[in-house]
């Protein structure tokens, strides 16, 4: 019996950010895994559902089964046929343990693959075919001990090598802010790792801005303006380690919060948003982009006009932070300070880019976001010729 293509996470998370009803696909999914449980395909598909509907342990714990069974996956191959073969390596974890590469895809003709890997199950001796390798896997403590496996495995490899994981495993929080503290143009907050115990008797300068270690989307993170504030977020927390910086007002001219995703790509910087918000902590989904179409007006401007405006301010900077990161393929959260600086919140291989949102609200994504795919697809192809 042939086994069904894989459906794959852009395709489940487009279903869960459009709100539609996922249950007839989880059910269609566990019956496969019913009828056959060597179904790799479904066990994937079905651990990412259970991820994306809130269920993350059941998640995770199918998708372990999924690995065991099989470490390669073969994603559904592009309407014509493919100029490049990627080949994708990853590690087990939720949607912020790799880079999600697959919603570079759009458009675009490379044949991706994705070849799940850990320090227990190493590589697989038959290893398919492919032009060019890129480390998916992103920074965090858990991934440690994977990222310093893949550099020593990596070493030698016969094809190109996308962003190297040495280099990944220097994007912790404290890593990036000892990188680029002096790099001229850039403020980035001095961050550290402090311990429980450490932090119940605090008596720095407040405001301070404190999150959990491996915390994204902000997660646990907090504004802290005294030292009352920060026992009570102790007393709620159960985490025993945290990043912890001093806060930066960033409000601009008018009051706002402008937050900027940028995409560094072969060392070039693209837009993937800007969001504008009442409030300090800024993400996309709960700015206040949906409600305003003055502030759409404005990411629109901003990314037509991006690279003889917000790029041609910061080129210096930017240039030389791609040289000292020394990856192909990263995202910086950013923003401007008021006299007019390079902002850096958080620097990683791991940040969503994707083309999801809706054509009649947005656009002007519809025209910005297949160029950063053509750029990735255009940095391949150069890595495939050398």
């Amino acid at each position: 019996m042939t086994e069904e293509q894989l459906i794959g996470v852009p395709t489940l998370m487009r279903m869960a950010f459009d709100g539609d009803d996922m249950s007839a696909i989880g059910v269609a999914l566990f019956q496969r895994i019913n009828a056959d449980t060597l179904d790799a395909n479904a066990l994937l598909d079905a651990a990412w559902y259970l991820i994306l509907t809130g269920n993350l342990q059941q998640g995770l714990a199918v998708q372990e089964i999924a690995i065991q069974t099989r470490q390669l996956y073969h994603y559904p191959r592009p309407p014509a046929p493919a100029s490049i073969k990627l080949l994708l390596v990853v590690g087990p974890g939720d949607l912020m343990a790799n880079s999600p590469v697959e919603f570079l895809m759009e458009g675009q003709g490379v044949a991706l693959d994705l070849l799940y890997v850990t320090p227990e199950l190493g590589f697989p001796t038959d290893m398919p075919e492919h032009d060019v390798l890129m480390v998916g896997v992103a920074e965090s403590d858990a991934n440690q001990a994977l990222l310093s496996y893949l550099s020593e495995a990596l070493k030698d490899w016969p094809k190109p090598v996308l962003n190297p994981p040495g280099k990944i495993a220097e994007l912790s929080r404290d890593a990036v802010f000892a990188k680029l503290s002096h790099l001229p143009g850039v403020m980035i907050p001095a961050t550290c790792r402090v311990d429980r115990s450490a932090l119940e008797h605090f008596a720095e300068r407040y405001p301070i801005i404190i999150r959990p270690i491996d915390s994204h989307a902000g997660e646990g993170l907090e504004k802290m303006d005294n030292q009352d504030a920060l026992q009570a977020y102790l007393a709620q927390s159960s985490e025993d380690t945290f990043f912890i910086s001093p806060f930066v007002d960033y409000t601009s001219r008018d009051g706002q919060y402008r937050k900027f995703r940028l995409m560094l790509i072969d060392g070039r910087a693209y837009v993937s948003h800007m969001a504008i918000s009442a409030r300090w902590m800024v993400h996309y989904l709960n700015s206040d982009m949906l409600e305003r179409a003055d502030y759409r007006q404005e990411e629109a401007d901003c990314m037509e006009n991006f690279d003889a405006t917000f790029a041609l301010r910061h080129q210096s900077a930017l240039t030389e932070l791609s040289r000292r990161l020394g990856l192909d393929y990263v995202g910086i959260d950013c923003a401007e300070t008021q006299d007019g600086q390079l902002l850096i919140f958080e620097v990683d291989s791991n940040m969503v880019v994707h083309n999801m949102d809706s054509a009649g609200m947005f656009p002007y994504k519809k025209v910005q976001m297949p160029k950063i795919f053509r750029a990735f697809s255009q940095l391949l192809a150069s890595k495939k010729r050398a």
